[in-house]
């Protein structure tokens, strides 16, 4: 899917967040990444192949 160079992580690897957005809802929470994976608000990834990555937000600091 990806057609520019350098060329945008696939979505089967670890740093497919780092793909370029092509279309951005943010009214209904997602983008459409260059590599196909489907990336929401929470942090959760609908890749091209149905897998779902479980949102992954970073816990927050304990002071």
């Amino acid at each position: 899917m990806c057609q520019h160079l350098p060329a945008c992580p696939r979505a089967d690897r670890p740093d497919r967040e780092a793909a370029r957005v092509v279309a951005a809802h943010p009214e209904q929470g997602w983008s459409l990444l260059c590599n196909g994976a489907l990336l929401f608000d929470d942090t959760g990834e609908l890749l091209p192949d149905g897998r779902v990555i479980a949102p992954h937000r970073p816990l927050a600091a304990t002071a």
